[in-house]
């Protein structure tokens, strides 16, 4: 009878071990997916309030449909190109971070080989392991690849994968002018005296989505994220608005 516990622990622990180290992994994945998603999201949500206001500004002085697409366009390029420009030059000052960062622990590794292991120990038991299991660790870890070992437990980098500026300003672009295309089609699509109760009312909606998506996307009350949305570009909407008609009567 002993032996039968005995005998199920090792198929318990193979049967679970792939499990666990899967379900990690695809955590690490799904982490990574939804960190994109949000920042989508928040591009997309960005191109939304800054074309709205801007088309409804100038639909406050002014009713001609050329003007008010030309003024979107002009809104949706500039927008869209500054957030992929402002998305690739800060991923590709992490990027070169990192790198950096890599180049000087490989360095490191090279010529402190024993310094390095002392310290990769001295982090491990400091996550709770005991000084003999952090180390006995410490060594497995380096005699596998020293490297990616010290990259992610000190540095908290994957080699494997460091951020892309191509990919960040692309997706950056993308959300934005996909943000950008709803109120600029909903102001000159309809007819001059629906357009701005349309755009008012799909941009709203569209901001209600967006704080109710980024909410469960960060596991947040989405009543507070869905309210700051609306009310936020209501807000720019009205603000616009205002100085559009202000300086329509005005002549400008």
């Amino acid at each position: 009878m002993s032996e039968a516990p005995h005998g199920e622990a090792p198929g318990e622990a193979h049967d679970q071990g792939p499990g666990q180290a899967h379900d990690e992994a695809h955590g690490e994945a799904l982490g990574a997916r939804l960190n994109w998603l949000r920042a989508a999201v928040l591009g997309a949500n960005d191109g939304v309030v800054s074309t709205a206001g801007l088309v409804v500004g100038v639909a406050g002085a002014t009713d001609s449909r050329a003007a008010l697409l030309t003024a979107g366009l002009a809104g949706l390029l500039a927008g869209s190109m500054s957030m992929a420009a402002g998305e690739y030059v800060s991923v590709s000052t992490q990027r070169d971070s990192e790198k950096a960062a890599l180049a000087m622990e490989r360095r490191e590794l090279r010529e402190q080989p024993e310094e390095e292991l002392a310290e990769l120990t001295a982090l491990l038991a400091e996550r709770g392991l005991s000084e003999e299991v952090a180390r006995e660790a410490a060594v497995q870890l380096t005699e596998r690849d020293a490297l990616r070992a010290h990259a992610r437990v000190e540095l908290g980098i994957d080699p494997d994968a460091l951020a892309n500026p191509w990919h960040a300003a692309g997706a950056s672009f993308l959300a934005f002018t996909a943000g950008a295309l709803l109120p600029l089609l909903a102001i000159v699509l309809p007819p001059a005296s629906w357009r701005l109760y349309v755009t008012v009312l799909s941009v709203l909606g569209a901001l209600a989505l967006a704080g109710w998506a980024s909410a469960r996307l960060g596991r947040a009350a989405v009543r507070p994220a869905v309210l700051r949305n609306v009310g936020g570009g209501a807000l720019a909407m009205a603000v616009t608005y205002a100085a559009g008609s202000l300086l329509g009567a005005a002549g400008v």
